[in-house]
């Protein structure tokens, strides 16, 4: 006869939890120290004459292996910084700079706990505690440990502010990669892309811009024989500063292009999600496709702004020049061929996209300087020309450029050279007006 006070359900349910939790009981908490885990190697510093940082983006298996639990899953980041204060007064960190939606410690903990593990719980909410950094630097003293940030994969940019007395305050920009990604700029060997010969030095303005009017004005195919996109960007600055200004406002690499990542970009587009590292197609400067490429995303694959760019075998006052194309993807179509399967549709007014650029940029506080030059031809939007793919496109033919450094500048301390203006009502003429 069965107990009323006890049925068999009842029973197998509290057996059930007996067995879990005795699961639990058995589960350690087992977590590896950095010198096993090695991650201090790719650190990268900053300093001035008071204050060096250093910083590291783990990546999914670094992380997983220092904390013990796969935080990356579910949507953490471990940045580590060391900041030593070489200054005769002390400097408070900000970690809200490096990203307004932080984890606490304990919070990053709690979301990796472990079901019905108490213990190893308990150890897990103190090893994260002990590996926050401390936010308050001693003069002749230094600090080191993790802020807890939301994922970036491939690059993170991260904006490390620290304050001191009265209005003294620093700030250092870094671009650091994250482990775990094949990204398509990985490819390229920038230091041996050009002879030494090969380099024009160029060393003032109006130099720069005679070469910047002469470039071609389009990208072109792998043949050479048929136009593509126009070429309406320049960049004046090293590689690790322009990429952080990228990513920086959220450009996202771009992912080799390989069966897998075709087969992500087609699951996206018949599923209507998101691919923020989605691959671009082949474009062609300087006898080769693009070096890298960016794209900021919206909630669907149809719909991004992305850019290609190529180092050119030019320098401006020691610094590498980088050329470049960029456009609005408003849509995805397929081709009616293998490959590529689908392409995405442009929007055909492309200086919106360079506008939308400059504006994006400029709020990095790494502009420090800004034209517009000739170079790409005007096109009417009653004779638009066409890309590769056949999509029309006009624009007033000229160029965005910008000169990207590491020191942190103001909106107002942007230098405008005086180079090119926009023409009024350009997408209001035709070729035969006046």
């Amino acid at each position: 006869m069965v107990s009323a006070r006890h049925p068999p359900f009842f029973k197998y349910l509290t057996a059930c939890l007996i067995l879990m939790i005795g699961m639990g009981g058995c589960t350690t908490y087992r977590p590896m120290g950095k010198d096993q885990v090695g991650f201090l190697s790719r650190m990268e510093v900053h300093r001035d004459d008071e204050i060096e940082v250093s910083a590291v983006a783990l990546g999914p298996e670094e992380t997983r292996r220092y904390f013990g639990v796969d935080m990356m899953e579910r949507g953490i980041q471990p940045v580590w910084l060391r900041i030593r204060n070489n200054a005769q007064h002390p400097y408070w960190l900000f970690p809200v700079s490096l990203d307004p939606e932080y984890y606490a410690p304990h919070e990053a903990s709690w979301i990796n706990h472990f079901s019905f593990a108490s213990q190893a719980n308990r150890e897990m909410d103190r090893y994260f505690r002990e590996n926050e950094v401390f936010k308050h630097i001693l003069p002749g003293h230094a600090v080191s440990g993790f802020v807890y940030t939301r994922i970036d994969q491939g690059m993170k940019a991260i904006k490390v502010d620290l304050k001191g007395l009265g209005h003294d305050e620093k700030t250092f920009l870094f671009a650091l990669p994250v482990p775990g990604m094949e990204l398509d700029r990985d490819e390229v060997d920038f230091g041996s892309l050009y002879a030494p010969s090969e380099i024009v030095e160029i060393q003032d303005l109006q130099a720069l811009r005679h070469w910047i009017e002469r470039l071609p004005c389009c990208t072109v195919d792998e043949k050479g024989a048929k136009e593509g996109d126009p070429l309406n960007l320049v960049f004046i600055g090293s590689e690790q500063d322009v990429l952080a200004a990228f990513v920086q406002r959220k450009w996202h690499p771009t992912e080799k292009l390989n069966l897998a990542t075709i087969r992500k970009t087609v699951l996206a587009f018949l599923s209507g999600s998101k691919y923020l590292y989605s691959p671009v197609s082949p474009l062609y400067l300087f006898g080769r496709k693009q070096d890298w490429a960016m794209q900021k995303a919206r909630e669907t694959i149809d719909e991004r702004n992305h850019l290609r760019l190529w180092l050119a075998p030019a320098r401006f006052q020691g610094k590498p020049i980088w050329v470049g194309q960029i456009s609005r993807d408003i849509g995805v179509r397929l081709t009616g061929k293998i490959n590529p399967l689908t392409t995405h549709v442009i929007d055909p007014e492309v200086d919106e996209a360079r506008t939308y650029l400059s504006q994006d940029l400029l709020l990095t506080n790494r502009v420090y300087m800004g034209a517009l030059a000739k170079g790409v031809g005007m096109a009417f939007q009653d004779s638009p020309r066409y890309n590769l793919m056949g999509d029309p496109y006009y624009t007033d033919g000229l160029r965005l450029v910008l000169f990207i450094g590491n020191e942190a500048v103001s909106f107002t301390e942007v230098k405008e050279l005086d180079w090119e203006h926009p023409p009024l009502m350009i997408y209001m003429l035709t070729d035969d007006d006046d």
